[in-house]
């Protein structure tokens, strides 16, 4: 008798379904991004992406009539064009996606090498494409009877990592047969991520050479989430004191603040864009800005921090802004990436 290539249906009737075989997943999730610049796939993206109660937990009869009426009728254009302003118009896609790819790709090459076919390795958006659901479906449907889910967030945020983890959820819901599921923790602490941060500023400053502040841009929220519990203030203010005392620099020389603000209610302060401003009116001209909660550059970076940011400091007086790119597909952040996976997969595969 001829022995079927999958040994889990050796002992299978003739009419038995195929089975795929067993194998472990890993997801990879990020922020999302819309389809191209045009006012309707920005009004898709921004429709998704603030309608998540997550983002904004305003009652739905409240927030809805705003958002569908005003703010969608408005914003996808004002959106579409900053998007225009960085948009990679050669792979006809947004930067976080190019980046996110360059990054799965390395990944890929590390988990191949560490654990050959037995894992496979994806990524999705949480808000755009690849949706979560359709990863999810096809990780199983090729046979990952466990999937290790790692949001691309270093610091924990309901408006995050939270959310991403919602879609993971909500995907398993619909599945017969469920895989056993991980999710990954922030790495924001991490000592490998804190020195792939601090080597990314002694690129741009070696030696002795320094700017006045070195300010650690992080995306903002509102102030009453931390009083509610979110710990994503705290774990940015650990991130700014870890890669201080790694580079070895006063307390004065490297600071935090909150950037993209939205709404009228009170954010978490200072605000990046304000205290630009103040930095430069106060003599410091010199200004350096990095985004530690940032896994990719992207719209609130590339254009927010290089553009709006940049443009608010230089107006204020200021003569040097130096906008430090984010990780990305750097080597170190990818050990860094790596290592959580490795360590999440630990007791699943040897």
């Amino acid at each position: 008798m001829k022995v079927p290539a999958n040994p889990r249906l050796l002992h299978a009737p003739a009419d038995h379904p195929p089975v795929a075989q067993a194998k472990i997943g890993v997801i990879v999730a990020n922020l999302g991004t819309p389809d191209n610049t045009d006012y309707w796939s920005m009004r898709r993206y921004l429709n998704e992406f603030l309608s998540d109660k997550r983002v904004i937990d305003i009652p739905n009869w409240k927030w809805q009539p705003l958002l569908q009426l005003i703010i969608l009728s408005k914003r996808p254009f004002t959106s579409g064009a900053n998007y225009k302003t960085i948009w990679n118009n050669e792979a006809n896609e947004s930067p976080l996606l190019t980046i996110t790819k360059q990054q799965v790709a390395k990944l890929k090459e590390a988990v191949e090498a560490r654990y050959g076919a037995e894992v496979e390795l994806d990524f999705c958006m949480r808000y755009g494409k690849p949706s979560t659901k359709s990863v999810v479906d096809r990780m199983v449907k090729n046979g990952c009877e466990k999937i290790l889910f790692f949001p691309l967030y270093p610091h924990y945020a309901g408006a995050t990592s939270a959310t991403a983890n919602d879609a993971f959820f909500r995907a398993l819901m619909v599945q017969k047969r469920q895989p056993a599921a991980r999710v990954a923790p922030e790495y924001f602490d991490r000592p490998a991520y804190i020195e792939a941060l601090a080597q990314s500023v002694e690129r741009v400053y070696p030696g002795d050479k320094r700017p006045d502040v070195l300010l650690c841009s992080y995306h903002g929220m509102p102030k009453r989430y931390l009083m509610e519990g979110d710990p994503y203030h705290c774990q940015c203010q650990k991130t700014t004191r870890l890669l201080r005392e790694r580079l070895g620099w006063d307390k004065d020389e490297v600071q935090t603040t909150f950037q993209s603000v939205f709404g009228r209610e009170e954010w978490l302060k200072p605000y990046t864009v304000e205290y630009v401003a103040e930095l430069a009116k106060a003599g410091k001209t010199d200004v350096a800005v990095i985004s530690p909660a940032f896994s990719a550059d992207c719209i609130e970076t590339l254009e927010e921090i290089n553009g709006e940011i940049r443009e608010a400091f230089e107006h204020a007086g200021g003569k040097d802004f130096t906008y430090i790119p984010c990780l990305n597909d750097d080597d170190a952040h990818i050990r860094v990436l790596m290592d959580v996976v490795e360590e999440n997969l630990s007791g699943w595969i040897a």
